[in-house]
């Protein structure tokens, strides 16, 4: 297929891309690049490198032409980032969504799939989470990425597929490494400075190795159109107390590195706590 990744250049899509390479498809990465580039698969004939502003729609618009999907994963892409500047974090994870979906349908894109967050539940007592649980975002990255859900399935057509996933906070290595994650940034300062300081630490939270992520995209552009047309799934692996990944990280590092790890508590106001279950997508696809 031909597929448009938006924030093609980050995290997810640093690994995601080779690998939908790897499958056959024509790729662009559209990003604006404030990370440059150079993980990317050099000089590869099925790659398409574009710096843009999804803001930019005449730009955007004449990039999906002959487009058959969208990956749609471009966004201010945290909580602390979002607040910033929230205006500005409005204009790119909300504003632009709408805009972003016509102009994929009006170009002819067949296939929408769109990168929610599991933290749109916000906080459940609930031993699991199904994708009917209601939504509680308690931040605006998560309100934007909750709100822009039934923004896409409005324009669901037998000719434009639309599929939501949200999933768990995503770790592990990728060329365009974050540090912001939970597991990403607790496994950073056990390494480095031999003390993990967790925050809270009771919360629960879904978790997703990187690798598992760029499997679900790969799957999502093979699937039939009937399993996956209108469709949300939960995406996660491992549900675990953020002080049990502490535990986990100091056990590894200690055992690797051969040095010992303390871990320190402090108070938290992130209040977010959720268990998600993801058996739907196992047993759909």
């Amino acid at each position: 297929m031909k597929v448009l990744c938006t924030g093609g250049m980050g995290y997810v899509g640093s690994w995601l891309l080779p690998h939908l390479l790897a499958d056959g498809h024509e790729v662009t990465a559209y990003d604006i690049g404030y990370f440059g580039d150079g993980f990317l698969p050099a000089d590869n004939e099925n790659l398409k490198k574009i710096k843009a502003d999804i803001r930019d729609l005449p730009t955007l618009e004449a990039a999906l032409v002959g487009q058959e999907a969208v990956i749609h994963l471009a966004c201010i892409s945290n909580d602390h980032s979002c607040q910033l500047d929230e205006a500005l974090s409005t204009s790119i994870n909300f504003d632009a969504f709408e805009p972003l979906v016509l102009a994929a349908k009006e170009a002819g894109v067949r296939r929408f799939i769109y990168c929610s967050s599991s933290s749109v539940y916000g906080i459940s007592d609930a031993p699991d989470v199904f994708e009917d649980a209601p939504l509680v975002p308690l931040t605006l990255y998560n309100k934007y990425k909750a709100a822009c859900e039934p923004i896409l399935f409005r324009h669901q057509s037998p000719d434009f597929v639309c599929t939501i996933i949200r999933p768990a906070t995503v770790c592990g290595y990728a060329p365009r490494m974050r540090f912001d994650l939970t597991v990403n940034i607790i496994t950073a300062h056990a390494v480095l400075k031999q003390i993990i300081t967790v925050f809270g630490g009771k919360q629960r939270r879904p978790n997703l190795h990187i690798k598992d992520m760029a499997r679900c995209y790969q799957a999502l552009l093979k699937a039939p159109d009937a399993k996956i047309a209108g469709q949300i799934f939960n995406v996660g692996a491992h549900n675990m107390h953020v002080s049990e990944v502490a535990e986990l990280a100091k056990s590894v590092v200690e055992h690797e590195f051969n040095m010992p790890v303390s871990i320190e508590t402090q108070d938290s106001t992130d209040v977010r706590s959720y268990h998600i279950n993801s058996d739907k997508i196992f047993h759909v696809l």
